[in-house]
């Protein structure tokens, strides 16, 4: 998904704030459907709605920054998110996490595919702890896995 420009993103914002009457307290809800329809918060995007909503570039920062649900960096077609929480992490996770990149062939840093097909994810726990270790893809749970299953679980998402 290319990044997107600031015409396309302002006038969707419009479109978006005036959904919700321009009420400030709406600003998650404005950020959610705005990240929906684009797979993340673009700067375009995010300053109109500081600038529609009268708010400073400072505080909708804050809100996109603070919840892990909101991305700044375009999302590949299929995020996948790699718990690493306590038991998961004790079970393996890490190695999943390295099976993922190389399936994905991502280099070092990088957490996005070159086709942006996939976005990899680590995140602190995904609640499957009896499933350990756990991935999702696209919000579908893989438990009880080893780095040998990563291959075949991407290729469905090819």
């Amino acid at each position: 998904m290319p990044v997107v420009e600031a015409e396309v993103a302002a006038k969707r914002v419009d479109e978006v704030v005036a959904g919700y009457d321009g009420r400030k307290g709406s600003l998650i809800h404005i950020l959610q459907d705005i990240q929906e329809d684009f797979a993340y918060l673009p700067r375009a995007g995010i300053e109109r709605v500081a600038e529609k909503l009268d708010l400073p570039l400072a505080d909708v920062l804050r809100v996109a920054t603070f919840y892990a649900a909101f991305s700044l960096e375009p999302r590949g077609e299929h995020l996948v998110s790699v718990c690493l929480g306590t038991a998961c992490h004790v079970k393996g996770a890490p190695r999943l996490l390295d099976a993922i990149r190389r399936t994905l062939r991502l280099e070092q840093g990088c957490w996005t595919t070159e086709d942006m097909k996939f976005t990899v994810k680590p995140v602190r726990c995904i609640g499957c702890c009896g499933l350990a270790p756990v991935i999702t893809v696209d919000g579908t749970a893989y438990g009880r896995l080893t780095p040998d299953k990563i291959p075949q679980i991407l290729k469905r998402y090819e």
